[in-house]
């Protein structure tokens, strides 16, 4: 919220909350104003009698405690500080849980692979174990006929003898 003081530093008028959404809040101010955000914001003017500032980067090692009004400056740059890095901890938790998603996808992707190989190869030894057991078969039977074959000869010759 945003309250107007008069020139002694008292309170004047009604407080008027300045929001953050799609419609712009406005507040008249004469005098300093300090803008505490995590987020970008925009000053205009309907006139040209205000002037621009730059932001100015507050260390936290360079605090100063040391009356009431700098303590106060240090909290609101250690709260800063502390809403900057719970940001970039965010993003960066966001981005690595994408990440592990990712790699959990490639590993499930991957054992599949794995598996479906592994089943295409077990159904060729199959395959190939009915073949081989087949031929052998029929390896067999037609020895055993050639055997029958030769004995007809064999014992006609014996009969002749």
């Amino acid at each position: 919220s945003y309250q107007k003081l008069d020139a002694a530093g008292a309170a004047s008028g009604a407080a008027v909350v300045l929001t953050a959404d799609a419609t712009a809040a406005t507040a008249t101010s004469a005098g300093y104003i300090t803008l505490d955000s995590e987020k970008s914001f925009a000053v205009t003017s309907a006139s040209t009698a205000i002037t621009t500032s730059s932001s100015t980067l507050k260390k936290v090692s360079d605090l100063d405690i040391t009356t009431f009004a700098k303590a106060t400056d240090a909290l609101k740059t250690v709260d800063s500080a502390i809403a900057f890095i719970s940001g970039s901890r965010a993003s960066l938790g966001a981005l690595q849980s994408r990440f592990e998603t990712a790699i959990s996808n490639l590993q499930v992707t991957s054992e599949n692979l794995q598996a479906s190989r592994s089943r295409i190869l077990d159904a060729d030894f199959a395959q190939e174990t009915a073949n081989l057991s087949r031929a052998q078969i029929l390896q067999q039977a037609g020895t055993a006929m050639v055997a029958q074959a030769n004995q007809l000869p064999q014992g006609v010759l014996a009969l002749l003898r």
